[in-house]
């Protein structure tokens, strides 16, 4: 669970101190709709190549 809380920042000058990705502008919120809205982990990787799956 540590490993995938390092993964996640918070800085304010990044999306308004909203959780995101590594301190890309994807917001945590971003990518839980994606899933909850039924796009596969695979999907949501080849839609946004700057994620990485680790």
């Amino acid at each position: 669970m540590q490993n995938l809380l390092s993964r996640i920042s918070i800085d304010v000058d990044i999306l308004h101190g909203k959780p995101s990705i590594r301190g890309l502008r994807y917001s945590v919120e971003f990518i839980l709709q994606l899933l909850s809205s039924g796009m596969s982990e695979a999907e949501i990787l080849e839609d946004y190549e700057d994620l990485q799956r680790a």
